[in-house]
C-alpha cells in the first residue's frame, strides 16, 4: 500500500525506493499525457479555428437577428394588428348582445366596415400574429352562428390557444358543427378533446353533457353512459348535473 512521503525523503530499504521510482514513473506519465493532450486540442484549435470563428459568428447573427425582428419588426406588428382587431371583434362581441341583429354584426366583424379590416383581413395581413390566431377564433365561432358549418370548422381547426377555456370552446366548437352536418362521431370525438383539453367546472360538463346528449340521440347509449356518469361523480354542482340522474336511468333503461 502506498503512503505520502515527504520531498526530500530518503528511502529506508530498497523497497521503498522502488516505490517512490514507481511513483515517480506515474507521476511523469500523467503530465506527459496531459501534456500531450493540450497539444493536440492546441492543435485542432489552430487547424480549425476559422471553422469555430464562423461558427461563433453564425451563432451571433442568429440571436442578434432574432433580437433586431422581435424588436423592430415582430413587435411593433403584434401592436398594428392588435389595434385593427380591436374595431372587428366589438362587432363580433355586440352580436351577442343584440340578438335582433346579430346576423348582421357578425357578418360585419368577418368582413370589416368603414374602411376597417374585418377579421378574414387581419388573419390575411397579420401573419403569425396574437391578433391573427385570435381573429380566427372569432371568424369560427361567427361562421358556426351563422350555419356556415365548413367555414367554422376550417377557420377554428387553425385556431390555436394553450388558453383553458378557448382552447376547449374551440373544439367543441367544432364539434357543434359536425353535429349540425350530421357527422355524429366526428362531433363526438371533439366533445371528447374539448372536455379532456383542461379539466374544470366549466367547459369538462358542458362538453360531456353535449356529447351525452347527441349520443343517445344517435343510439350509442354505450358512449352516452361514461359522460353522464362522469358529470355526475367529478362535476355534482354543474348546471349540466340537474339532468343527469334522469339521462342515466333512461340510457340504463334502454339499453
Amino acid at each position: 500500500m502506498a503512503t505520502y512521503k515527504k520531498r526530500g525523503y530518503k528511502p529506508k530499504t530498497k523497497e521503498e525506493k522502488v516505490e517512490i521510482e514507481e511513483q515517480n514513473s506515474t507521476t511523469a506519465e500523467v503530465f506527459s499525457t496531459l501534456d500531450e493532450s493540450a497539444s493536440k486540442t492546441e492543435e485542432w484549435v489552430s487547424k480549425n479555428q476559422n471553422f469555430i470563428l464562423i461558427g461563433i459568428g453564425v451563432i451571433a447573427v442568429a440571436v442578434l437577428g432574432y433580437i433586431g425582428f422581435t424588436q423592430w419588426i415582430q413587435n411593433p406588428k403584434e401592436e398594428l394588428a392588435a389595434n385593427d382587431l380591436y374595431y372587428p371583434q366589438q362587432y363580433f362581441e355586440q352580436a351577442f348582445q343584440n340578438p335582433g341583429i346579430k346576423d348582421s354584426l357578425l357578418q360585419l366583424s368577418l368582413d370589416g366596415a368603414d374602411g376597417k379590416f374585418g377579421l378574414i383581413e387581419i388573419i390575411e395581413e397579420y401573419p403569425g400574429t396574437k391578433a391573427a390566431d385570435l381573429a380566427r377564433y372569432s371568424a369560427g365561432m361567427a361562421h358556426l352562428e351563422l350555419d356556415n358549418y365548413q367555414e367554422a370548422i376550417s377557420y377554428l381547426e387553425q385556431y390555436s390557444s394553450s388558453d383553458d377555456t378557448f382552447g376547449a370552446l374551440a373544439k367543441g366548437g367544432i364539434g357543434d358543427a359536425f353535429a349540425e352536418l350530421g357527422q355524429a362521431d366526428d362531433a363526438l370525438d371533439y366533445y371528447e378533446k374539448a372536455a379532456s383539453h383542461s379539466t374544470n367546472d366549466f367547459t369538462t360538463p358542458r362538453f360531456l353533457y353535449k356529447a351525452a346528449v347527441l349520443a343517445i340521440e344517435n343510439d350509442k347509449l354505450d358512449r352516452a353512459l361514461p359522460y353522464l356518469t362522469r358529470i355526475q361523480e367529478e362535476f355534482p354542482k354543474s348546471d349540466e348535473a340537474a339532468n343527469v340522474k334522469a339521462l342515466i336511468a333512461f340510457v340504463e333503461t334502454k339499453s
